[in-house]
């Protein structure tokens, strides 16, 4: 007999077939109009080839403690220890740590992408715990988004318009007449969505722009960012000068007099220095076509050309997250603003600018005005955190300065690192340092389901379940639905559940009443269910189903707020609708920005060249992309069908422009080396002339495999990228700076699949018992 269990994961809600206790198969969601392939994948969560099934201690940690050679994470053995052993020094390690050197001594990373659950969200209840057992530093922002919230909280005050509430999409698809995409906006990036996703739209509401005839530009050194179907014109510019093209875009309208005035006047700060910029007073250098062109490659007529169409009709830009994550990458976000601006469409239906459509499924879609459910982590006794990429600065300079939204604080010196659901050696750059940095702790615990490249250089390993062997339920603001994720198959070996980890180690710490607040499993998640249910009614008059219902049926539909134009009121009113910036208004020069002096993000959008372009290339260096691959989520399911769909001959493939491939003498389907000063990996070539000349694209998200002194073998793009923050001011990843060079490689043949295996197979004991 067939159980039919409802489940959601990261890209989208299914029904899991449960047949004899084993995965039989997965329906997607009846009404889910574009379901993601991935969701086929999640049977790989029931194999045990890659789980952590037993607690497990490294071997010299369990002999010498904090005194142990913590250079051999990664190659030394793990002994199995009972659970109350493993959590006993757990326990032990956060007690000691913090009586000799400070709750800020403690690490609290990851940010949860294991499980999409509400409930059982591994980075929360982390917190949640360390917050009550006296606090922890923990992390700002994320690897996705960092320099683009930044930037637009000092300048539209919140960073709602990179989250999800800019226009939504079906605004744009019935009033914009000129799009303009910078990056992506691609169902591939759009499988996905942080928390869950009942169903996916992006496809409808494109296929509507396209139906509509909507004159549509796409910039991006990738031509299938968006899909073919759409019709859109492909200017496939350098990486990195996005916010060169924006600028001159906006000069151009500037110098032939078609800027609003009046909405600059009434509804922005600073422009008097923005302007004076695009005119080239502070500088000599005017921001035209011709002075564009130079920079990003395209042709300058076409630039005149779309400058005058931005103002002639109703127009919108949409800027990928991928964007900011460059050096300066604050500046493409601030200067489509600017652009914007300068057009006067912002506020309009149809009109203005928004970021981060099709970076993840929810962007753009109708969004939730209700309660998303989520578990709370409770009021943080200590002020300590790092913006989230500067982790091996971090490791390597305890009590160095650095400096985020104009303060400077200091690294803690950090001496235990409790890493729950993430996996910092895929979305981390530069591997390499981050290798060396990662020896510097006394103790490393790791809580994850698998055997990750992070996790084989801990020293204490607990074994979570995976959502499919616990109760859980999805939802969040960008998701028109609250979704069930029942438990399907009993959990493997003696993993157990993030919450049940959790909630004795509060213990161990005394300080567990305060931690389950007298609740189980069902218990909370009938409470978070029930906190949404009561806000909607009493907040929308919406009637959500009773639990029983809800838990029965799988689904509950929540309010959403339809056809939203951002900033309406704020052009209407822009006294009676003040912004939380310095100005009340769009900031387009920043006071506190020039008083900062920073020379990596000045007082108004600007252009600024990266520490690593095409620019300055040398002739046989390529730009690297590294960019979320079409059949996994980063390196979750990574041994899945889907994402095996997009490998070859065991590895990630490289996609190159023809000539590039031609000059270096590299045929489709090679094994070709890839390199810089930072480290070497090996991938397989794809010729395609969908990728611009000058440009290599390598998928994040191989399992990090280093073979010796020998170049990383699986594909992981993050032993080549660059480990600098975007600027001084807002501290983002800099992964898509980087150049690289790509030759031929002959004489691996090492599958590394096998070999990870292999490699993890040396560390771990021989278990007599089976579990």
């Amino acid at each position: 007999m067939i159980r039919r269990i409802p489940h959601c994961s990261h890209w989208g809600a299914y029904t899991i077939l449960v047949e004899d206790g084993r995965i039989a198969g997965v329906e997607p969601l009846a009404l889910d109009p574009a379901p993601s392939a991935i969701i086929h994948s999640v049977a790989e969560w029931a194999k045990p080839d890659r789980r952590v099934l037993r607690p497990m201690v490294r071997e010299g940690w369990l002999a010498k403690r904090e005194g142990s050679d913590r250079h051999r994470r990664g190659s030394e053995r793990f002994l199995a220890v009972p659970w109350d052993e493993a959590l006993d020094l757990v326990a032990g390690e956060i007690a000691r740590v913090a009586g000799s050197f400070g709750n800020a001594a403690i690490f609290a990373g990851s940010y949860g992408w294991t499980s999409c659950g509400r409930f059982h969200h591994a980075s929360s209840l982390l917190k949640r715990m360390l917050n009550l057992a006296g606090g922890y530093t923990g992390h700002v922002d994320t690897y996705s988004i960092a320099a683009g919230p930044v930037i637009l909280r000092h300048v539209l005050g919140d960073d709602r318009a990179c989250g999800g509430q800019a226009n939504t999409l079906d605004d744009i698809a019935e009033n914009t007449e000129t799009l303009v995409v910078f990056g992506a906006m691609s169902p591939r990036t759009a499988q996905s969505e942080a928390g869950g996703i009942g169903a996916h739209y992006l496809e409808g509401y494109l296929r509507r722009i396209a139906e509509r005839g909507v004159r549509v530009i796409h910039v991006s050194p990738l031509r299938d960012d968006l899909p073919d179907w759409v019709g859109a014109e492909w200017w496939p510019i350098r990486p990195n000068t996005d916010a060169a093209l924006m600028l001159g875009l906006a000069g151009e309208i500037v110098m032939a007099g078609r800027h609003d005035a009046d909405f600059l006047a009434r509804c922005t700060s600073g422009s008097d220095e923005f302007l004076a910029y695009l005119r080239g007073k502070p500088d000599g250098q005017r921001k035209d076509a011709a002075w564009a062109a130079a920079i990003t490659g395209l042709p300058a007529n076409a630039i005149r050309a779309l400058a005058l169409r931005l103002v002639d009709s109703r127009s919108m830009l949409t800027v990928s997250w991928a964007l900011q994550r460059a050096h300066h990458g604050e500046q493409p976000f601030w200067a489509a603003l600017g652009l914007a601006a300068v057009a006067g469409q912002i506020g309009l239906p149809g009109g203005g600018v928004g970021y981060g459509y099709g970076s993840l499924g929810g962007v753009g879609a109708p969004f939730s005005v209700g309660k998303s459910p989520g578990m709370s982590q409770g009021v943080k006794p200590i002020d300590s955190f790092i913006p989230v990429a500067r982790i091996s600065d971090m490791l390597l300079n305890p009590g160095a300065p650095f400096t985020y939204q104009g303060e400077t604080r200091h690294y803690p010196d950090t001496r235990l690192v409790y890493w729950a659901g993430g996996n910092p050696f895929h979305h981390h750059q530069d591997l390499n340092r981050l290798s060396e940095a990662w020896t510097r702790p006394e103790t490393i615990v790791v809580q994850d389901p698998m055997w990750t490249a992070t996790a084989r250089r801990a020293d204490i390993v607990l074994p979570a379940s995976t959502s499919i062997e616990r109760n859980d339920l999805a939802g969040n603001k960008r998701c028109d639905l609250i979704l069930a994720m029942r438990q399907a198959i009993a959990p493997l070996g003696q993993s157990r559940s993030d919450f049940d980890i959790f909630d004795a180690l509060a213990q161990r710490l005394g300080v567990g009443p305060e931690f389950n607040e007298g609740r189980d499993e069902m218990g909370w998640i009938r409470h978070l269910y029930d906190e949404s249910r009561t806000h909607a009614l009493h907040a929308h008059g919406f009637l959500m189903p009773d639990f029983e219902t809800f838990w029965e049926r799988g689904h509950a539909p929540v309010p959403v707020q339809r056809n939203h134009v951002y900033l309406a009121g704020f052009r209407h009113d822009p006294a009676g609708n003040a912004l939380d910036t310095e100005s009340g208004r769009i900031v387009l020069g920043s006071k506190t920005l020039a008083r900062l002096d920073h020379d990596d993000c000045p007082a108004h959008p600007a252009w600024l060249p990266p520490a690593e372009w095409l620019g300055e290339a040398r002739g046989d260096e390529l730009h690297l992309i590294s960019h979320q691959p079409a059949g996994r989520l980063h390196s979750q399911l990574e041994t899945g069908a889907a994402s095996m769909a997009g490998k070859r001959h065991g590895r990630e493939q490289l996609r190159l422009n023809p000539a590039d491939a031609q000059a270096r003498g590299i045929v489709d389907g090679a094994t070709v080396r890839l390199w810089n000063a930072r480290g070497a990996c090996l991938a397989t070539a794809c010729i395609s002339s969908d990728t611009a000349p000058g440009v290599a694209v390598l998928p994040t998200g191989a399992w990090f495999t280093p073979v010796g002194d020998g170049p990383e073998i699986s594909g992981n793009p993050n032993v080549l990228t660059l480990d600098i923050g975007t600027s001084a001011f807002g501290q983002g990843c800099s992964a898509h700076t980087c150049l690289i060079r790509v030759a031929p490689h002959a004489g691996d043949n090492r599958d590394p699949m096998r070999t990870y295996q292999s490699q993890l197979a040396d560390i771990l004991p021989d278990l007599e018992e089976t579990p």
